[in-house]
């Protein structure tokens, strides 16, 4: 088939790769954004021009410029890989075959920017990846395939992303375009009833609430490590924290207040238990281990987190 990929970073090169290495079909053009000045380039645009695969970068692919092109190089699929660019239905519409878009989550559970953050932060303990058929709505086309993974009781945003669905999706898009091409890609319409929808997990969102039981705000610090950091203030100034663990250690002292700082990390107390701290992100915003921050900050025992 003739495949035009609209993607970016490193889950679009990656999925660019698998397709260039399966050999099975042709790719007649990549989509993806410009590159920006004063900052490397994506690492798609670098695996397209080292394949001598046509490279176009569009500010917006809603420009009729961006459109005309597309229509040019006449692809039987499309191939969404990572795309945070609103992509017009004149091109989504245009293949022959259609267009196929990876989501990270069980469609149509946890629609939206930041689909692997939610479940986690939620306490779930099993989430996926969608290939769909994008449509007008929101992650809302039919569905192609699916392939869910566990979340363990320790995972965070980025094990659960880097360790099982990056590689899982990228299979799953070759194991999608195969079907395609044999003619034999399902079109399952979404249950609505099921339907739930997020916006973006930002540091906003990942603020820690100390009345809260301790569970939650691990869940948090796990659904937010490695990006955006769940955060707390010391003195006015806010902090982030990485690298986290839960104990149900017995403690009488306020949620928030540090307990002790060894070489290892920062016990901070929390409802129920004990919140062990590795890293954390200071005003500066350098992760740097708990024990070097308590140094630099001349944080100790007694000391209260949300002050």
């Amino acid at each position: 088939m003739r495949i035009a990929l609209i993607g970016q970073a490193a889950f679009g090169t990656a999925v660019l790769e698998a397709i260039a290495k399966a050999e099975k079909d042709e790719v007649v053009g990549v989509f993806s954004p410009p590159d920006r000045e004063g900052k490397p380039p994506d690492p798609i645009s670098e695996a397209a021009n080292a394949a001598n695969l046509p490279l176009f970068q569009f500010k917006r692919l809603r420009d009729q410029a961006a459109i005309d092109q597309f229509h040019a190089v006449a692809p039987e699929l499309c191939v969404m890989a990572f795309v945070t660019d609103i992509v017009p239905m004149e091109m989504i519409n245009s293949p022959s075959k259609g267009t196929i878009q990876y989501h990270p989550s069980l469609l149509p559970l946890h629609r939206g920017p930041s689909s692997i953050n939610w479940p986690i932060a939620a306490g779930e303990t099993e989430t996926g990846l969608s290939i769909f058929w994008p449509d007008d709505g929101l992650d809302t086309g039919p569905i192609l395939l699916q392939k869910s993974v566990d979340i363990s009781p320790d995972d965070t945003l980025g094990s659960v992303y880097f360790k099982r669905l990056f590689p899982m999706g990228v299979d799953a898009m070759i194991e999608a375009i195969d079907l395609v091409r044999e003619g034999s890609a399902p079109r399952i319409a979404q249950d609505e009833s099921k339907a739930t929808y997020e916006g973006w997990f930002k540091a906003k969102e990942a603020m820690i609430d100390w009345s809260k039981p301790g569970q939650d705000v691990y869940n948090l610090l796990r659904a937010s490590d490695p990006s955006p950091g769940a955060n707390s203030t010391l003195n006015g100034e806010r902090v982030s924290f990485y690298d986290g663990s839960l104990s149900a250690e017995d403690q009488e002292s306020p949620a928030g207040e540090v307990l002790r700082v060894t070489d290892d990390g920062m016990d901070v107390a929390v409802t129920g238990g004990t919140l062990r701290i590795g890293r954390v992100r200071g005003p500066d915003r350098k992760k740097i281990p708990a024990a070097e921050f308590a140094a630099a900050v001349q944080l100790s025992a007694g000391d209260r987190f949300g002050t």
